[in-house]
């Protein structure tokens, strides 16, 4: 007597493989919490005053959205991705607003860090880093239109291909980009300044890449000369 087949699984695009699949949100909070103490960390001219709101801004939104989404990152609702690219946006406007300061500060030979390089190396290397994470988190929002799409499989064509979509034998067959994998095509960006293992493929990630590359390198170049002119 044949055996009746077993009913499928459940497909790539249900609500139970979908919610399986969703990111956790502590990557992405570790990150947001990170910009935000990054930026008190700066000093006093170069950060948004009083010094609490920055970070008090940061937690809110980042609440709202954990309340908003438990759990796995998975939820495609309108409000929650404007909620994230406002936390993005004030992350990035924050760092530029400290970024425009200190360069205006070495163009215009400002004494603020007249006898102090490390002062200069420090505060350099916070906005630097905060500029990493802030587009790390631009790449991860925009790209198949975010992480709740992607984990829902409802994404759009990919903004970025990875080295794990092309070597498919080494990765799972339902891979997609976590915030991690942006991170790092952030980070590599911003110290090599070029798309490294990561193509990107569509006009708005390629130009979104050349202005964090650029950024890097304006920031470094003029830091590292000035620090090395104060030593001198």
């Amino acid at each position: 007597m044949r055996a009746s087949p077993e009913p499928p699984g459940p497909s790539s695009g249900t609500p139970g493989r979908a919610a399986a699949r969703g990111e956790h949100w502590w990557p992405v909070a570790s990150a947001v919490v990170t910009a935000a103490l990054l930026h008190v960390a700066l000093p006093t001219s170069y950060r948004v005053d009083p010094v609490w709101v920055v970070p008090a801004v940061m937690f809110t939104l980042l609440v709202t959205l954990v309340v908003g989404d438990p759990g796995r990152i998975d939820r495609q609702k309108a409000w929650l991705r404007v909620v994230t690219e406002t936390v993005v946006a004030f992350i990035t406007a924050s760092n530029l607003y400290a970024g425009v300061h200190l360069v205006s500060d070495i163009l215009t030979n400002n004494k603020v860090f007249a006898d102090n390089a490390t002062g200069l190396l420090a505060t350099g290397g916070v906005t630097w880093a905060t500029n990493v994470i802030a587009f790390a988190l631009w790449y991860w929002d925009l790209d198949r239109g975010g992480a709740a799409a992607r984990a829902n499989r409802t994404a759009t064509e990919p903004a970025f291909v990875f080295p794990e979509m092309q070597h498919t034998a080494y990765t799972p067959a339902d891979w997609v980009p976590r915030f991690t994998d942006y991170l790092s095509l952030s980070f590599w960006t911003a110290t090599a300044f070029s798309p490294t293992d990561v193509s990107a493929i569509r006009p708005w990630a390629k130009l979104l890449m050349m202005v964090e590359a650029a950024t890097s390198l304006i920031v470094a170049t003029l830091v590292i000369a000035r620090a090395i002119n104060i030593l001198q």
